[in-house]
């Protein structure tokens, strides 16, 4: 994946990914820590002032953020986007007049008119001094009301990003093994009939080989750790190792495809037969895109998805 690239251009998109795992795995925690250890230290102002802005702050993830575009256009990301590589693959129009749900780089160029927001785990804008990293990049957090005001304040061309599975998914997650949890997920289907936007299934093909990972059983003392870190942090710790000192993803394409968008009608109070249609639809059609494009992409013929 390296070839034709020079040590330089080879060493930046190294550090790139890197700042981007660490930043995952340990500056929330260290940012807690922190805070924290200053409360008892004759800094105690400085967190506690902190403390009281972010309860006063507490909303502001779920109102739109603050993002700037100083930090969502540094190189870093470039170059974390060449590590792979990633890229975005179109097989239809969105309608910019319209909001859509897509689980899913050149996004704007693909689709222009159509303002991408990418919505992430609620718990990490819980984190004192860390929360600001995510709003900065234009984060949001996966939640009925940040979703509400993305389709409602936010006007019409907006394309909200949802991995469906999230932190149950990463449990079940191993080379090899294509499985989305979504069978049960239908808040997103919920909010779409609310306020009519269409559903566009997508799929990142390679991401599933990125990190070797231990899958614990049902039942056993590293899964129920797991499931316990899952229910207070939101998100589950999983043993991993990849290249570089087993902390670097390997060099594997990332190649997500966006599919065609259902057209969801706006039902405020929509049954529960309604929402099981257009989840059944979602579902038949992201296996679909799936099908179609896996080879393509790298798989093999017989990869198949699991849908839990």
């Amino acid at each position: 994946m390296t070839k034709g690239k020079t040590k330089w251009k080879v060493f930046l998109e190294v550090v790139s990914v890197l700042q981007a795992v660490s930043t995952f795995l340990f500056l929330g925690v260290a940012c807690t820590l922190l805070m924290f250890y200053l409360m008892f230290t004759s800094l105690w102002p400085i967190p506690t002032l902190y403390f009281v802005w972010q309860v006063v702050d507490w909303h502001t993830p779920e109102r739109g953020g603050r993002k700037t575009t100083f930090v969502r256009n540094w190189r870093v990301w470039e170059h974390l986007r060449d590590f792979f590589p990633i890229k975005l693959v179109k097989t239809a129009e969105l309608n910019p007049t319209r909001t859509t749900f897509t689980e899913s780089c050149g996004f704007k160029e693909l689709f222009p008119g159509l303002r991408y927001n990418l919505l992430v785990l609620v718990g990490l804008f819980r984190l004192p001094l860390f929360r600001e990293y995510p709003m900065l990049l234009g984060l949001l957090p996966v939640s009925k009301k940040s979703l509400v005001h993305l389709l409602t304040n936010q006007g019409k061309g907006n394309a909200a990003v949802i991995v469906i599975g999230g932190a149950a998914e990463s449990l079940a997650s191993a080379p090899g093994v294509n499985i989305v949890v979504m069978r049960k997920r239908k808040g997103f289907i919920r909010v779409a009939l609310e306020f009519g936007a269409d559903l566009v299934p997508a799929y990142a093909f390679g991401e599933n080989e990125l990190f070797k990972q231990v899958v614990f059983s049902e039942g056993s003392l590293g899964r129920r750790l797991q499931d316990l870190f899952k229910k207070i942090m939101g998100f589950a710790p999983c043993v991993f190792a990849g290249e570089h000192m087993g902390i670097l993803p390997y060099r594997i394409p990332i190649t997500t495809v966006v599919g065609s968008p259902i057209s969801v009608p706006k039902h405020i109070k929509a049954t529960e037969e309604e929402v099981d249609h257009f989840h059944k639809l979602y579902m038949e059609a992201l296996s679909k895109l799936f099908h179609e494009h896996k080879v393509s992409c790298g798989l093999s013929e017989n990869h198949e998805l699991r849908i839990i």
